[in-house]
């Protein structure tokens, strides 16, 4: 199933997150760092989305309070939590 979180605090203004079940198969950061988040989708791939949740949730960018892999792990927690 495919979803499509926006964004908040962050450069990014959009992240398309593909899963199957719990396991994330493809996400694609809109905007942002271009380089840093498709090392970041590349690294996600395959993984169960609890483990993502628990390394990225709660990463800030700079003086921001949150950073594109903390709204990663936003958006996954949402995503488990309505399925």
């Amino acid at each position: 199933m495919t979803y499509k979180y926006k964004t908040k605090g962050t450069c990014s203004m959009w992240i398309d997150i593909e899963m199957t079940g719990d396991v994330i198969e493809s996400v694609r950061f809109h905007g942002g760092c271009d380089g840093n988040l498709k090392g970041i989708a590349s690294m996600v791939k395959g993984m169960n989305a609890q483990d993502v949740i628990g390394k990225l949730e709660g990463i800030r960018c700079g003086f921001k309070p949150t950073s594109c892999p903390d709204q990663l792990a936003k958006a996954l927690k949402e995503i488990v939590n309505n399925q």
